[in-house]
């Protein structure tokens, strides 16, 4: 895709090696097992680390909604991490276009701040500018959390989605992307196939170290806020994202991966392999019999204008500071990573051609002054 070379920040690659996959029977009342035996299969150094886990929190929702990663499996992942001395463990995500500017109460409303245990952050609140694919922009704004850890674990809910088949392993790094970007991207893509390749170019911004996937209570039909739900009893982990989301395909029915555009460009990058013959399978790989994939197409299908126009009217935000609620405090402007605003008189002012619409200065704002109009 010509993207630039200094835009990969932390390609881990695993070499050679035949990846591998576990799938491993769960439910929500005894998924420690299955998180304790993932954490032995795929072995991390923690002690002493700065460890980032990044559930899937698309908006807020309800837990039973299968539209977040569920507090338990999360749960079950920090108590295992907290017995393994990291120097800093931060829980964090950036949801998406229907719930910008509120990251806490997206975690609040699913259980996942609780589920955390102390250790969620809003990691919308700073965030770096990095080079970026210039088909497409030069630069994103990453959240710093990301950025600055030694470890990622990511964890992606089992779901489907209307424009890239899947939610797995590599869509859920979209997430690194604070604010109105994701919109913002979308709207740059302007089709599915250019979209497809350009989620793997964000997933290379800063490649996960390890992945569990909550596939206990899965999502079929037009995903990845469908209100049809299916009883997988799954967990799968892996420490490769590519073979990981071959699995998910192969199990949601999708008998050649490559079919799935985002999978093919980032078994093209060398990110991995999804083919059964370069990995091995840890449990048992069978079809979820009558699984229904999402219509083709996504919101890009006919009739789809009026998602479009959505998503376009959210890259057109921008903030704007609340008289009576600021108190000129300047932490806006300080954590603003694109220096878009400045002191007007006594309020915080943003220059809308230097926005980058991340909205740090929203999430962080300790007043809640900040609007966006």
């Amino acid at each position: 895709m010509g993207a630039c070379s200094n835009a990969r920040i932390n390609i881990s690659m695993k070499g050679s090696r035949m990846s591998r996959v576990m799938i491993q029977p769960a439910d929500y009342q005894t998924c420690q097992e299955a998180v304790d035996k993932a954490f032995e299969l795929f072995p991390l150094d923690i002690q002493g680390k700065k460890v980032l886990v990044k559930p899937n929190v698309l908006r807020t929702a309800k837990a039973e909604e299968a539209i977040t990663t569920h507090p338990a499996v999360l749960r079950a992942v920090i108590e295992r991490l907290e017995s393994m001395n990291p120097s800093e463990l931060v829980v964090g995500d950036n949801p998406g276009v229907f719930t910008y500017g509120a990251n806490e109460k997206a975690f609040s409303d699913t259980g996942l701040t609780e589920a955390s245990q102390g250790h969620y952050r809003n990691i919308g609140a700073e965030s770096r500018e990095v080079p970026f694919n210039p088909e497409y922009c030069d630069t994103l704004s990453v959240s710093a959390a990301v950025l600055d850890a030694d470890v990622v674990i990511s964890l992606p809910k089992f779901k489907t989605h209307g424009l890239t088949v899947l939610s797995g392993a590599i869509k859920n790094s979209f997430g690194i992307l604070p604010g109105a970007q994701k919109a913002q991207l979308h709207k740059l893509a302007g089709d599915p196939g250019r979209f497809n390749d350009l989620l793997v170019d964000v997933f290379r911004l800063r490649v996960p170290d390890f992945y569990i996937v909550d596939g206990i209570v899965g999502m079929e039909g037009n995903g990845p806020a469908s209100t049809e739900l299916r009883d997988l009893n799954l967990i799968l982990a892996s420490d490769n994202a590519v073979a990981l989301d071959g699995v998910i395909a192969r199990l949601m029915g999708v008998d050649d991966p490559s079919q799935v555009r985002f999978l093919a460009t980032a078994q093209k990058a060398g990110l991995g392999e999804f083919s059964q013959q370069a990995m091995e399978i840890i449990g048992e790989l069978k079809p979820i019999q009558g699984f229904k994939l999402p219509p083709a197409g996504g919101p890009f299908r006919p009739g789809g204008e009026k998602i479009r126009e959505f998503m376009e009217s959210r890259t057109l935000l921008r903030p704007q500071a609340d008289p009576d609620k600021c108190t000129g405090c300047g932490a806006c402007i300080d954590q603003c990573p694109a220096s878009a605003l400045a002191f007007d008189e006594e309020l915080p002012k943003v220059d809308p051609d230097k926005c980058i619409v991340c909205f740090c200065c929203q999430e962080m704002c300790p007043e809640q002054a900040m609007q966006l109009v």
